[in-house]
């Protein structure tokens, strides 16, 4: 199986599971591995925490991508595992990548929404 197929099957999957406290301070941590895409994660995580306290209107759709790329980072167990330095974290780039081109004009609505606060 091609890496890239993979790596959108492990991601589909964890569109599917809940995301928990312990998972997004887990995300948090490892955020800092995403290189160029810390910044563009911790927007998501930012946008999935106030989705999910009503902070801010999302719809459910928009919360499983969310929550698929967060679950994503944070499993160590994915299409490349973290534990291989370098390489470890380019698929975890790529589904952040991924993320926020399929929900970028979700994302400049909620950008808009944290201006106007």
């Amino acid at each position: 199986m091609e890496r890239s197929e993979r790596t959108k099957r492990i991601y589909n999957n964890f569109t599917s599971k809940e995301v928990s406290e312990l998972d997004l301070k887990q995300a948090e941590k490892k955020s800092t591995n995403l290189k160029e895409k810390v910044e563009d994660f911790r927007l998501l995580l930012r946008m999935f925490k106030d989705g999910t306290s009503g902070k801010y209107s999302i719809s459910k759709s928009t919360l499983a991508v969310i929550s698929g790329a967060i679950l994503y980072v944070v499993s160590p167990v994915d299409a490349i595992p973290d534990i291989f330095p370098l390489i470890g974290w380019t698929d975890d780039i790529a589904v952040v990548t991924f993320v926020i081109g399929k929900l970028s004009s979700e994302i400049q609505k909620y950008k808009s929404h944290l201006q106007q606060k």
